[in-house]
């Protein structure tokens, strides 16, 4: 498997600093506004939302095609919580919430094998710090 990359600067102090991230086909801008208000540019939680609602979206769809059933449509949205804890920060909460058109699958197969996929996705055992919460909703 290849090994994974990306690369952050950051120039100045937290509050007036700013940033910016490179991967893959991205680069753009990231700053205290961006992560701690509502400003342009990404932060980090954006990027760990996007690997986490990608990397459950495959993982679920293996597991159903492990299982014999064919996913015509899995579309997961996942939002990273961001909180204030002490002195510090952390991320307490990761909220995926995902659709799956699936046929032939019954409600409780469905939601048995989403939390296999939320459990065992590879994102999913790197933030075991946080408390990831699965809404699966499987839609005709």
């Amino acid at each position: 498997m290849p090994a994974r990359s990306a690369n952050a600067v950051w120039e100045g102090d937290l509050r007036g600093g700013k940033g910016s991230m490179k991967f893959a086909n991205y680069e753009g801008p990231y700053t205290f506004v961006s992560r701690f208000e509502s400003g342009p540019g990404t932060n980090p939680e954006e990027l760990i939302a996007a690997a986490h609602a990608g990397c459950f979206s495959m993982a679920f769809s293996n597991g159903l095609a492990k299982a014999g059933f064919t996913p015509k449509r899995v579309a997961t949205t996942a939002t990273v919580h961001l909180e204030k804890v002490g002195e510090g920060f952390s991320i307490t909460t990761i909220e995926l919430n995902c659709e799956g058109n699936v046929p032939g699958i019954d409600e409780a197969t469905f939601r048995e094998l989403a939390e296999g996929a939320k459990k065992n996705c590879p994102v999913s055992k790197l933030v075991t710090g946080a408390e990831v919460k699965l809404n699966a909703r499987l839609v005709k």
